[in-house]
């Protein structure tokens, strides 16, 4: 089973496919986590990465899209992957579906994990971050004991300036902007789930299994 799983930043897009991928007993696939491997690894493509990093600007899609080849061509991809973080963009997902011919192989199912702009904004803007030994907090879900405090280093907490609520709400309208072509393009191919984001992460984990019933 090969899967794409789609979600705003805050949908707990990240937990949920560790725990899907667990559940069905096959890969999870971060882009992330693919980029830091590459560049700890020192391969060709890491290093390309690298350069373009430094530079100030994005690692070009066939970078990514090579990455994620070397990867679903490994013996434990044999039995299928959840793909995270990528594709965001309809040019990448095409680029992604020619990947994939190549290899003989075919997107099952994406399953998009829905939340409203305001749950996404309660989540994302009331994270702390420990300036000493880098701890998260959040002022609803996770406070610490004493406020601007850090439970275990006494470190003093502080708000990333990606946390702060003008420019969550600015990266949640990008997401919107280059992921509804996207959303609408695997729902014209009948490979869309939606899948309600909001409430218990193992009521949202349910919903997911059920999806790919």
């Amino acid at each position: 089973m090969r899967i794409v799983l789609l979600g705003p930043p805050g949908a707990g897009k990240g937990t949920q496919a560790v725990n899907l991928a667990e559940n069905l007993g096959v890969v999870h696939i971060s882009s992330g986590d693919l980029l830091r491997k590459h560049q700890a690894e020192g391969t060709d493509l890491g290093n390309q990465a690298r350069g373009f990093m430094q530079q100030g600007l994005l690692v070009p899609d066939e970078v990514i899209i090579g990455m994620i080849e070397d990867q679903i061509s490994a013996t434990d991809a044999e039995d299928g992957y959840i793909l995270d973080g990528f594709p965001r963009t309809l040019e990448q997902a095409r680029a992604l579906e020619t990947a994939l011919a190549r290899q003989g192989q075919q997107i099952d199912h994406v399953l998009n994990i829905q939340v409203s702009s305001q749950e996404l904004i309660t989540r994302l803007g009331g994270r702390w971050i420990c300036r000493d030994c880098q701890r998260p907090y959040h002022e609803n879900n996770s406070p610490p004991r004493e406020q601007g405090k850090c439970d275990g280093c006494q470190g003093e907490l502080y708000q990333r300036e990606d946390d702060k609520s003008a420019a969550v709400e600015k990266r949640i309208q990008v997401y919107g902007d280059q992921t509804y072509p996207l959303i609408e393009y695997y729902k014209d191919k009948g490979q869309l789930r939606e899948i309600n984001g909001e409430g218990d992460i193992e009521v949202i984990r349910g919903l997911l299994v059920d999806a790919l019933s």
